[in-house]
């Protein structure tokens, strides 16, 4: 590591460090082995690598240059930093004093940057990631800066990784690893200390008992029996033998004696915690799903407020939203436009949040929209502009984005027969609004269709009285007729063709034309509900709160599933979280919903549950439905079946400190005493859950679903189970805890079923931080013997904390 970063950025460069609109000089360094960015101004501030999101360097960060009301002249020395500490996004803006240290810290930076992030993409890279774990533990437990450690260092080290070890076994360690009994430890020594701490007795025993049922060797048979019935693999035995000579005929640095063809323990354990060997099925595989059926059958990554780095109702809105929610392939943005002093706006209506300009925002999606995925970007728009505004956005989407725009003609728009592929609409932007003529069109055609059934009803009522039947037709005709008329009248005054204004006053239209140029496949409309007489063409959309979708499902779901295989569906969190927290989107996706809204600067269970669905497909951002959902007329949604899943919780591998709201490790008074939740969030796709009596025995918990309520969010229903605590080891704390979790599937759609691995400090509760999360569709996650790695809160992954488990999936019925 120290050879990525030079001399000078280690022990210290002067730079000017912009915040609050004001400059002032700081010395920055370097500490590599540390994985640390660390600077002094009011008091020491440590930023850690891997908690960083984005580097923008030179002309990446005008954008703040220009709000500072900088210079030109900075822009080629400028260094943006975005990291999170404490659960909240941080900015650091920093100019080097000359292009040529703005050059070592621009190198230094992104190779630390890209090696962290490396690391930090699942499993693999484990002699990479060994060499790391030894140079920060070293680099951090040599205070004296002597390049050896005695046994204080090491006992304060062992504290810090907060090791089960008792004072004779840490001696007895220490002395095995010093034998000519100097009394200190050189990096060559420390390196073999450290295998000695993080041995692994429960990983050979199982090693041991699969040699044993081998006649004491591991071979490629052996192997092939391991992969095939505990890890229920779906390579071919060429594959499998070709993953078995990787990591058999290597012999590793530590045991040149190896055996090829014959798999020893290192060799196992490396495999274990391998890419080859990954829990997530879709782990690393680029986008592989069909992209050329209608856009209707996928999920589509989508963000709610976008603007939004905070609060709902005093938060700052900002440009940043959009390029984290696009650089992490979010494929539909919102936008609140009003009017503005000269160019429209976008904020939050009606709250103290700032505003941003949408020209701003719009070249900030432009430049990040396809970075990561070429598939299209929706942007949905809440339009509250007076017309010539209107215009003006019209004018602004359509520089700034060009042909990439997606628009038509006012006159002769072919119909739309079905909707587009994502396929076929790479690198294009969808405006989302709502169309006012669309919607009082449809609107009217509704009421005509209620007035021809109200006249035919009351010319039925007439018909039975003692008159004549000519005067009783006469009657309902009159009335049919009348009600059409007026309907006829008010989408004439819509589009201006007739005004109640004086004579000589002009018409003030509600919405532009040019701007309904915009609306093409997806043309903003009411929801009139979802009944066999109600009529929405494939470019309608229409958009519902949680509570609304809630009703909806309840009253006919089937319907709704039936109307998304042709239409999109939007839908949003209701009103009142001001607090910005999220529903629980595989909810509305067991519907069909494609656009299930989240609010991404919120780390709660619907964003992870929104994140880990759309890690699928090569992270795209488009997620194809499951066959039940696209193919309504098959019927798979009347299939039913039951199911446990057998988790068990083996050990963990050095869980992360507690740390306080610095983003520092707490280490006096602190011991971690782990324990781990296993959840299942469920759809509530089916009346009667499937619980049986012999899983609440051993523990199993049940929560049903909820709806939203003033106070409370709403949820979809769960099975959890929690194991024992383990006291006072974070390094290696060993369970072997069975877990039986019982659930029901709907058209074996168990990618819309969410497992949630949660390890958690005793005595907190269970809105406190956890010390670490895995999730992943259960449909997605591989079965037998894996390492999940494990997150934050908001889901950045540690660099060595793992959850060793074995999976089993049975079917009941």
């Amino acid at each position: 590591m120290d050879a990525m970063v030079a001399d000078t950025l280690q022990k210290g460069t002067t730079m000017l460090k912009f915040a609050d609109g004001k400059k002032k000089p700081v010395v920055c360094r370097i500490d590599p082995d540390e994985g640390w960015i660390l600077y002094k101004s009011s008091k020491d501030v440590t930023v850690p690598i891997e908690s960083i999101k984005e580097l923008r360097l030179g002309a990446e960060g005008r954008y703040y240059r220009l709000q500072f009301k900088l210079p030109e002249e900075y822009e080629d020395r400028w260094i943006t930093i975005i990291y999170i500490v404490d659960g909240t996004y941080k900015t650091l803006h920093l100019v080097a004093e000359t292009q040529e240290l703005f050059q070592k810290w621009s190198s230094a930076l992104q190779k630390l940057y890209a090696i962290r992030q490396g690391l930090m993409t699942g499993l693999g890279n484990v002699e990479s990631r060994q060499l790391v774990w030894e140079r920060q533990y070293w680099k951090g437990a040599d205070e004296e800066g002597d390049q050896v450690l005695d046994f204080d260092d090491i006992e304060r080290l062992c504290k810090r990784l907060n090791v089960n070890l008792t004072p004779e076994g840490l001696r007895k360690a220490f002395d095995d690893a010093d034998p000519l009994k100097r009394g200190y430890l050189d990096f060559a020594q420390f390196q073999s200390f450290a295998k000695v701490l993080k041995r692994r007795p429960e990983v050979e025993g199982i090693y041991a008992n699969l040699c044993a049922t081998n006649e004491g060797k591991f071979d490629l048979a052996a192997f092939v029996k391991f992969v095939k019935e505990f890890q229920k693999t779906k390579l071919s035995d060429s594959e499998i033998e070709a993953v078995f000579t990787k990591y058999a005929s290597s012999p590793s640095a530590a045991n040149l004696n190896e055996v090829p063809g014959i798999l020893s323990y290192e060799g196992f354990s490396t495999f274990l915690m391998s890419n080859e060997n990954t829990p997530f099925s879709e782990q690393g595989k680029p986008i592989w799903q069909d992209m050329t059926i209608p856009i209707s059958d996928y999920y589509i990554s989508s963000s709610h407020n976008t603007y939004l780095v905070g609060h709902q109702l005093v938060g700052v809105s900002t440009i940043e939203g959009y390029i984290r929610a696009l650089l992490h392939s979010c494929r539909s943005v919102e936008l609140d436009i009003y009017d503005g002093d000269k160019e429209p706006m976008v904020y939050h209506g009606k709250t103290l949040t700032s505003k941003v300009s949408l020209r701003d925002i719009c070249n900030a999606i432009a430049k990040y929209a396809f970075v990561t995925s070429p598939y299209p970007v929706l942007i949905s728009a809440e339009i509250h502009c007076s017309v010539p505004q209107q215009d003006t956005i019209v004018d602004i989407m359509t520089e700034i984005f060009g042909d990439s725009m997606i628009q038509a003609p006012l006159e002769g728009r072919p119909k739309i027969e079905k909707l587009p592929s994502p396929d076929a609409l790479r690198h294009k932007f969808l405006l989302k609004a709502k169309n006012l003529y669309v919607t009082e069109q449809l609107a009217a055609a509704q009421a005509a269709k209620l007035a021809a059934k109200t006249a035919e009803q009351k010319a039925v009522a007439i018909a039975a009285e003692p008159s004549s039947s000519e005067s009783s037709d006469n009657e309902a005709e009159v009335i049919l007729k009348e009600g059409i008329t007026d309907l006829k009248k008010t989408w004439k005054k819509l589009r201006g063709k007739e005004s109640d204004a004086p004579a000589g006053e002009p018409h003030k239209a509600k919405m532009s034309f040019r701007l309904t140029s915009l609306l093409v496949y997806t043309v903003g409309v009411k929801c009139h509900g979802i009944r066999p007489d109600v009529e929405y063409a494939p470019e309608h959309i229409f958009s519902l709160s949680e509570n609304a979708v809630n009703r909806l499902l309840k009253a006919s779901m089937k319907d709704l599933v039936k109307h998304n295989h042709t239409h999109l569906v939007r839908i949003y969190p209701k009103g009142t979280r001001v607090n910005s927290t999220n529903y629980q989107p595989h909810r509305y996706w067991a519907a069909g919903c494609q656009v299930a809204a989240i609010n991404w600067q919120t780390f709660d269970l619907g964003y992870r549950i929104n994140q880990a669905m759309f890690q699928r497909n090569g992270h795209c951002g488009y997620v194809l439905k499951p066959e039940a959902l696209r193919n309504p007329e098959k019927d798979l949604l009347s299939k039913r079946t039951q199911h446990f899943l057998d988790v068990t919780i083996i050990s963990a591998q050095q869980l992360p400190r507690l740390r306080d709201s610095r983003g520092q490790e707490i280490i006096e008074k602190s011991v971690v005493d782990p324990y781990v939740e296993v959840y299942l969030h469920i759809p509530d796709w089916s009346h009667s859950p499937f619980l049986p009596e012999s899983a609440k025995a051993a523990g199993a918990r049940y929560s049903p679903s909820t709806d939203a309520t003033t106070t409370t969010v709403s949820s979809a229903r769960t099975v959890s189970f929690r194991t024992p605590v383990v006291k006072n080891n974070g390094f290696n704390p060993v369970w072997q805890e069975e877990l039986c979790l019982p659930f029901d599937c709907v058209g074996d759609m168990k990618e819309l079923i969410f497992v949630e691995f949660v390890v958690r400090q005793d005595g907190e509760s269970e809105d406190h931080e956890p010390l670490g999360i895995y999730c992943i569709p259960l449909g997605c996650l591989e079965q037998g013997f894996h390492h999940l790695p494990l997150h934050d809160a908001q889901l950045t992954q540690h660099l060595f904390s793992t959850l060793f488990v074995q999976i089993n999936i049975r079917d009941i019925a």
